[in-house]
């Protein structure tokens, strides 16, 4: 693979960033398996891999993010990390990424480099190496754009679910929501609730395992909150899905940042960008394998619902009562924000 060392590109401004760009990720960087033939440095990147999963994702200044709320690092991170997710709910394993990014010219030099670090940070903590991208000057808010790619011979779907099933999710929820209604409040959040919205953990490993023992029937990543990602599970199965509040694992940082218990609750279900896998199997096969799952990534597994035959989702409260469908999530046509 193309490294530092002999990226042979000419002379000029632009160049001599890219040059920075793949110095900041570091020589002989290469996923596992050898699957990058030709990084950087030439038109094309040249990848080898069968049975390839693709997603891009794009992340906008001041739509997804405020760049007062977090440092360079962290705003390369985030966005890699938010791509890579997309292959987690596939179970696919990450090989490669593609990070584009469109800046001011005052921000092309030091604040550029970090973004890539961050990027690629996100990258090799997944497994993966970034292996080109493109950079561009922009006359308004810094554009992020990334593409991923990954191996995946038996990919988990989101139209797998069947009545009799139950609904489950990883992690704790919320503490992204958290962090994003502090900043916008004029507060600062938690260190918890920041990390979990400035450096998100794509649960790709995670998915692989759960994936390699044939648990999920469907499976989605959380996103978009887990109202809405229960939906789309709904509509792409052709099931139903009762989601019961009482059992939706509440990340601590969200618990503490609410006013109540039931604002932490809308907060865990609407917010989104948690990043946790949610996923649709058979009660029995989940419970037998839950207790390694845990012990090996230490992420709590929770039964959140379950799938009945009919349409659509619907959320139990506490009390009692019945949400549906349950409340919206974020919107990027239906709202502004942040």
């Amino acid at each position: 693979m193309t490294g530092p060392a002999d990226l042979r590109l000419g002379p000029g401004g632009e160049f001599d960033r890219i040059r920075a760009f793949v110095a900041a990720q570091g020589a002989g960087s290469q996923p596992a398996g050898g699957a990058v033939l030709v990084g950087p440095g030439d038109d094309c990147a040249v990848v080898r891999a069968a049975d390839l999963a693709v997603s891009t994702d794009m992340v906008v200044e001041d739509v997804h993010f405020r760049r007062a709320w977090l440092t360079p690092e962290e705003i390369g991170w985030r966005a890699v990390a938010a791509a890579l997710s997309d292959l987690a709910a596939v179970a696919a394993l990450p090989t490669a990424v593609l990070l584009s990014m469109a800046v001011r010219t005052e921000d092309a030099g030091l604040f550029a480099e970090g973004v890539m670090r961050g990027g690629a940070g996100a990258a090799a903590a997944a497994g993966a190496v970034v292996v080109g991208g493109d950079l561009t000057r922009s006359p308004g808010p810094l554009v992020l754009d990334v593409v991923v790619l990954g191996q995946v011979s038996a990919p988990v779907l989101r139209r797998g679910a069947r009545a009799g099933d139950t609904l489950w999710v990883t992690g704790r929820l919320g503490a992204a929501g958290a962090a994003l209604a502090a900043w916008l409040g004029g507060a600062e959040p938690s260190p918890d609730a920041r990390r979990a919205f400035a450096r998100p953990v794509p649960r790709t490993a995670a998915a692989r395992w759960l994936a390699e023992r044939g648990v999920p029937h469907a499976m989605i990543d959380l996103s978009d909150g887990l109202g809405g990602d229960a939906g789309h599970l709904a509509a792409a199965s052709g099931v139903r899905i009762i989601l019961e509040g009482a059992a939706i694992p509440i990340h601590p940082a969200a618990l503490a940042a609410a006013a109540s218990a039931a604002a932490a609750l809308r907060t865990a279900v609407t917010a989104g960008e948690d990043y946790e896998l949610c996923f649709a199997g058979a009660e029995d096969e989940v419970r037998a394998v839950r207790a390694a799952f845990e012990e090996r990534f230490g992420l709590p597994l929770t039964r959140v619902g379950s799938v009945a035959e009919g349409s659509g989702a619907a959320l139990l409260l506490p009390d009692g009562a019945r949400v549906d469908p349950p409340w919206p999530a974020f919107s990027h046509f239906g709202g502004e924000r942040p």
